[in-house]
């Protein structure tokens, strides 16, 4: 249903950067960058993460109560992609653990701009 979600960013080469690797373990690639705006996927039929500039120019807020949620096969590949976030520049919103007994296991960041983000496992 979700054809991807985009956020803003004050720089894009940065931006591009650390989700390139981020994500690189999960096949995600800059699969279109068009200056302003760049989406990061495994396939353009697939949901995507779009990073870009926005539009009036004006600097990215990123939304309470907005978070892009990346699911994980498992809770230690959860752990290896908050570690790895965190050091490529994150910081920390949450560290990794169960949140709902035996249903949800998460790890929170917000990326270098503020964007709020997990991994997580269900079940």
């Amino acid at each position: 249903m979700i054809g991807y979600v985009t956020i803003g960013v004050n720089d894009m080469e940065k931006a591009k950067a650390f989700y390139t690797e981020l994500l690189a373990d999960m096949g995600a690639s800059v699969l279109m960058d068009i200056g302003r705006i760049a989406f990061i996927g495994t396939d353009m039929s697939a949901p995507m993460l779009s990073v870009c500039i926005p539009h009036n120019e004006d600097d990215p807020q990123p939304g309470n109560g907005n978070m892009v949620a990346f699911t994980a096969p498992s809770k230690e590949k959860a752990d290896e992609l908050y570690h790895k976030a965190i050091a490529l520049g994150a910081t920390c919103e949450g560290e990794p653990g169960q949140r709902i007994p035996d249903m949800f296991y998460g790890a929170y960041v917000r990326d270098p701009d503020g964007n709020k983000m997990v991994f997580y496992v269900f079940g």
